[in-house]
């Protein structure tokens, strides 16, 4: 399994990179599309929505929502990402909401009651905001495409810090009951691991001595948030009772096992970017 996980990564790893490096930011925002769209159709199953008739109609009106969004930022002179700035910061006020639902282990694992309604709406306030999220980064000046791939590489820094300071020095559990692997030793490790990536890279996006204190604090909360996002998905899991959320990727289970911390990490180092302007 680990030989197999690991092939996997050294092939979607230079994929993503490539696509984030090269691509302009329409052709970003329809294959980050495809991918986050993926990613709901297995969430969908996660609220048990079996009839794939019905997850599709779901996922054509996400889909929809994505195309309105687009049309109404179009304008004579260009277009305006307004509208993508609002559903970001819609984003993080979900996430900040998702912090609390995590406290409440029940709430929402009845899904022939309320449940499902719930989670329904967690999936387009995750997917629809981290999408106009990684396309706002995208399309920043300048070097736009550095800075989302330094908000991926903050992310993916400290899950790995968070796994390899956890499995050596790992005691204290973070959440048991949803994630009983996770402890707060690596949490630390994560938030180091991934706040010194963020200092170190960030002068390769543009970024200035001056403003490197700040990125670290938007790094931190980037960080903080990604676990929520991690835990967030591991609930769902849960209340299901399954271990991956698909098959899809050999060693590594779903999309959705893959995106779940950018879902929650790239509104909130978006908004992050434009409240410090950096």
């Amino acid at each position: 399994m680990t030989k197999t996980r690991t092939l996997a990564a050294l092939v979607m790893a230079p994929l993503a990179i490539t696509a984030v490096l090269l691509l302009p930011t329409p052709w970003m925002a329809a294959v980050s599309a495809a991918a986050f769209l993926i990613a709901l159709w297995e969430w969908l199953k996660l609220t048990d929505i079996e009839d794939p008739i019905a997850r599709g109609v779901l996922m054509v009106v996400n889909l929809m929502l994505m195309v309105a969004l687009v049309w109404a930022s179009r304008s004579e002179t260009g277009g305006s990402l307004v509208l993508f700035q609002i559903m970001t910061m819609i984003g993080v006020g979900w996430w900040c909401l998702a912090t609390l639902w995590l406290r409440f282990y029940d709430f929402g694992s009845d899904h022939a009651r309320h449940g499902r309604v719930f989670k329904l709406a967690a999936a387009t306030l995750s997917i629809i905001p981290a999408w106009c999220a990684l396309a706002l980064i995208h399309a920043s000046q300048p070097h736009g495409n550095r800075w989302l791939l330094l908000a991926l590489a903050i992310v993916w820094a400290a899950d790995s810090g968070a796994y390899f300071v956890g499995r050596k020095f790992g005691r204290t559990k973070l959440s048991p009951r949803i994630s009983p692997n996770k402890t707060v030793e690596g949490l630390i490790g994560g938030a180091v691991a991934g706040m010194i990536v963020a200092v170190a890279a960030a002068p390769l996006a543009g970024a200035s001595v001056g403003q490197l204190p700040a990125i670290a604090v938007v790094a931190l909360w980037t960080i903080l948030f990604s676990v929520v996002g991690d835990l967030f998905e591991s609930l769902l899991k849960r209340h299901v009772g399954v271990k991956d959320s698909s098959n899809l990727i050999p060693g590594h289970g779903g999309v959705l096992d893959r995106v779940d911390s950018v879902l929650a990490a790239l509104p909130v180092f978006a908004l992050g970017k434009l409240l410090f302007d950096f």
